[in-house]
């Protein structure tokens, strides 16, 4: 019975776990975009994702990011200085060894009473997997007037946002 338990529970928790939507990062989960100001038209802006973001998904929410804040300060194009996309890895244990014996481990503790009793032999993950995380970091500057045709780091703020409109999620509305 514990073990059927145990597969609906991580069956409804998966089924949960979905990409991080375009938003700005809440100081609960860190992901979402942030940005910093370094000078009146220059920006550094960082957008992180969770395990489910993909590195592209990281990458645009980034460079859209970039277009509505130079739209939003009245320019018309941005260029961008410095961009990096940082890959984090770890490995994640999957999967808990628990004993088949049809009782459990209970001691006594004078101040907590009786409690399971820690076996580490018993509690450790039957197999690993890697999970990788994706943050993007870009310092971008801003101009008004027409975009340079010979730089290639020069984006047209309407164009971007007009061609990435349509890959950003937005979170649900709360409610």
């Amino acid at each position: 019975m514990r073990a059927l338990v145990f597969i609906a529970a991580a069956a409804l928790l998966s089924a949960c776990a979905t990409a991080t939507p375009y938003q700005p990062a809440a100081s609960t989960t860190n992901y979402g975009f942030q940005e910093q100001r370094i000078e009146n038209n220059r920006v550094r802006i960082t957008f992180r994702g969770n395990t489910v973001t993909d590195r592209e998904t990281v990458e645009t929410y980034l460079l859209y990011r970039a277009a509505e804040l130079t739209l939003e300060g009245g320019h018309d194009y941005f260029i961008v200085a410095n961009r990096d996309t940082e890959e984090h890895s770890r490995l994640q244990g999957t999967g808990i060894r628990s004993p088949r014996f049809g009782f459990d481990y209970w001691y006594f503790s004078p101040r907590r009473g009786w409690s399971p009793w820690y076996d580490p032999f018993w509690d450790e993950p039957t197999s690993y997997r890697e999970v990788t995380r994706y943050e993007a970091v870009a310092e971008i500057a801003m101009f008004s007037g027409r975009k340079p045709t010979d730089d290639p780091n020069a984006f047209d703020a309407r164009e971007v946002q007009s061609n990435l409109q349509g890959r950003i999620t937005r979170p649900p509305p709360a409610g």
